[in-house]
């Protein structure tokens, strides 16, 4: 029996999981699993799903070898331990298995670059962001309200006014008073 796995990242865009879905299903795939989670994260509740699910002569099918595991060593270990089990491990891009060693041997080869590349991307970040902050520049969304209207913000709640109404008040949600005050609290201790 075929058995789909198919992931997006937090960050992909939804037509992923369509894209995903559509192949796995032209292959022939009787079911197929899926989390929408970053691929950093450990616990993936889809692939733990599928991973239980298939039985030996199965073939668990993903379109991408990173959609897998977390880095080479997980990749590595899910596959063998899949091998071991006798359920074939198979991969669209590149068309590979690991029903022979010339398929493990390519599939191995294939993580550790797709664990590469994801360090090159991670390092990269990291540089353009340093680069950033050297410039003064910070990420992350413009706060949504301005200096004087956090310190309303802050007069209110001191005057005993609810969370939930200077929310109101402001037009924003009571967690953006929550971190309001807790920033305001942070600047001042000491």
């Amino acid at each position: 029996m075929r058995i789909g796995y198919m992931r997006r990242s937090t960050r992909e865009q939804p037509t992923t999981l369509a894209t995903q879905r559509e192949a796995l299903e032209a292959d022939g795939c009787v079911r197929i699993f899926e989390d929408t989670i970053s691929g950093a994260k450990s616990k993936r509740p889809g692939l733990d799903a599928a991973l239980d699910y298939v039985r030996p002569g199965d073939r668990l099918v993903v379109t991408r070898l990173d959609r897998l595991g977390r880095t080479r060593v997980d990749t590595l270990n899910t596959m063998d331990a899949l091998r071991l089990r006798g359920i074939v491990v198979e991969c669209h891009h590149p068309r590979l298995d690991t029903s022979d060693p010339a398929g493990r041997l390519v599939m191995a080869v294939l993580a550790d670059l797709a664990e590469w590349e994801r360090d090159v991307l991670i390092e990269r970040t990291r540089e353009g962001l340093a680069q950033a902050r050297k410039q003064g520049k910070t990420g992350g969304r413009p706060p949504k309200l301005d200096a004087q209207q956090r310190a309303n913000v802050v007069t209110m709640r001191e005057a005993g006014i609810t969370r939930k109404e200077v929310a109101k008040t402001f037009g924003v949600s009571p967690a953006t008073i929550r971190r309001i005050e807790q920033a305001w609290a942070d600047a001042n201790m000491g």
